[in-house]
Parts: structure tokens; C-alpha cells; sequence
């Protein structure tokens, strides 16, 4: 059975990092592009990141030059770090599939995420 499992978020200050890691079951996951994703309290899912199959990497705006999305397919594993966080990148973040926004309702199989909370 396909599953995800997100770790490595907790409290950091403004101005800190954190990596978080997502663990996946190989098979579709391995050979798909993967996505971070992210949900506030109150707000709707959004991505975070992607990257394909061969390393090619994109950001939403709000990360861009602060957070670094990578994978290692032989550990069945993708990572996110986030550098510079601040206060408005605390939510609840997950990995799956890489879906485009207009999409993202649609996909399934979610984890239970990990939270991150940036504040003083």
C-alpha cells in the first residue's frame, strides 16, 4: 500500500531552519514528481515545491531562495529545506505526488504531515 510519512517539522524561531524529511513507499512514488505541500490554519493546501524524476526543481514564489526541495530515490526519500523561515511559513506540510495547484483537490493518499511553527 502506497504511503507517505512526513517528519522533521517543530518550533523554530524567525530567522531559523529545518529540513523535513518525507519517506515514501517506492513503486509510483519513485517514478513521479514530488511535491511539498503546506496548509495554514484556516487556508486551503498549497504547494510548496516540486521535482521531477531527473532533479528539475520549481518554488512557489513566497519560498523561492529560501527553501531547496531535493530527492534520493534509492532511499525512497524527499526532503525540504527551508532556510530564513518566517512566521507566515508555519503550517502543517506534507509530501505526495506533484499535483498543480488547479488540481490539488483532486489528489489522495495524503500523510499526516508534519507541523513547523516559526515564532519568538
Amino acid at each position: 500500500q502506497a504511503q507517505l510519512v512526513e517528519s522533521g517539522g517543530g518550533l523554530v524561531q524567525p530567522g531559523g531552519a529545518l529540513r523535513l524529511s518525507c519517506a515514501h513507499t517506492g513503486g509510483i512514488f519513485s517514478g513521479a514528481p514530488m511535491g511539498w505541500y503546506r496548509q495554514g490554519a484556516g487556508k486551503e493546501r498549497e504547494v510548496v515545491a516540486g521535482i521531477t524524476t531527473d532533479g528539475i526543481t520549481n518554488y512557489t514564489d513566497a519560498v523561492k531562495g529560501r527553501f531547496t526541495v531535493s530527492r534520493d530515490n534509492a532511499k525512497k526519500m524527499v526532503y525540504l529545506q527551508m532556510n530564513s523561515l518566517k512566521p507566515e511559513d508555519t503550517a502543517t506540510y506534507y509530501c505526495n505526488i506533484f499535483q498543480e495547484p488547479r488540481f490539488l483537490k483532486f489528489l489522495e493518499g495524503w500523510g499526516q504531515g508534519t507541523l513547523v511553527t516559526v515564532s519568538s
